[in-house]
């Protein structure tokens, strides 16, 4: 049973493939082989179309990129082209290349729709490619889209001016004028971030000698006399160790809790500068100004004159 539903299901995916390769209308012929795991294309003596072929090899690619079949084939019509970019080596870290991817799906994949709807092409993310199919036109606009996305200039700006330049083209009066004044112009922003620190790297001095090895537990047993003493001995020793531990801990605990009830040191009043001069000696001194200001003062007699 087995064995007929594998039969059966080659015989289904034969079929498909003739029926994307557009046999009946073209006549090319299509083969599947599921042991390689290859889809093969090549023309008949009733072939009349030269470049048929070339049309069925981009939609192998396209299906090998995921692309669903009904749109696929859409390849093989007139005016339709495709393109397929490789856009896995436009940008070198690998977190920065997955956010700029999803910035151009956007959220819920708005983003690639409108491109969809303002180029009139298909557009398919798949991996580290980017499938296109519609008119050349459309192509070269969507491929644009995509390298400015990687190079860190959001679509939202080319989705504008595709906005902008679909209007312009319903007037007939601007037919042979210089959109250039209608269109936005984006100023490049240089925004400034926290440059995160480097720990500068310890330079390494050149020794003779290598480093000493850190000692073993072992060792330090030998150094202490611990590795000599039986089980009872050493757990007698450590029982002995952690009473100390905890003598001097609860001693300095109940230090600590003596300094509460230690009734607080009074500050010492700064002593007040004594008068250097006593009432006497300023009374004197008064007096001598007094007769100085006299002595200054000129007489009448000597005004007249």
């Amino acid at each position: 049973m087995a064995g007929e539903d594998i039969v059966s299901l080659r015989k289904d995916l034969c079929s498909a493939a003739r029926e994307c390769c557009g046999c009946a209308r073209h006549e090319l012929v299509g083969e599947l082989n599921l042991i390689e795991g290859s889809m093969t294309v090549r023309t008949t003596k009733k072939t009349w179309d030269p470049y048929i072929i070339v049309k069925a090899r981009d939609m192998i690619k396209l299906l090998a990129r995921s692309v669903p079949l009904p749109q696929a084939k859409k390849v093989l019509d007139d005016e339709v082209y495709c393109d397929i970019m490789k856009i896995g080596g436009l940008v070198r870290s690998k977190e920065r290349f997955v956010k700029r991817r999803q910035r151009l799906v956007g959220p819920n994949g708005s983003t690639l729709k409108a491109i969809e709807l303002l180029t009139q092409c298909f557009v398919l993310v798949q991996g580290q490619t980017v499938s296109i199919m519609g008119s050349i036109k459309g192509i070269k606009q969507v491929r644009r889209i995509v390298e400015d996305c990687f190079h860190n200039i959001h679509p939202i700006y080319h989705i504008k001016e595709l906005m902008i330049r679909r209007e312009l083209e319903k007037d007939p009066e601007l037919k042979n004028e210089n959109w250039e004044r209608f269109l936005p112009h984006f100023k490049n922003r240089n925004v400034q971030r926290k440059k995160l620190k480097t720990k500068k790297a310890k330079k390494k001095t050149k020794d003779v000698f290598p480093p000493q090895p850190a000692p073993r537990k072992e060792d330090l047993q030998m150094e202490s006399g611990e590795f000599f003493l039986n089980e009872k001995e050493r757990q007698l020793r450590q029982r002995i160790a952690k009473r100390e531990a905890q003598q001097a801990k609860s001693a300095e605990k109940r230090r600590e809790r003596a300094k509460e009830y230690e009734p607080p040191v009074p500050k010492a009043k700064k002593p007040k500068k004594a008068s250097e001069e006593s009432a006497k000696e300023i009374a004197q001194r008064l007096a001598r100004k007094a007769q100085v200001n006299s002595s200054k003062k000129r007489p009448a007699s000597d005004l007249l004159l």
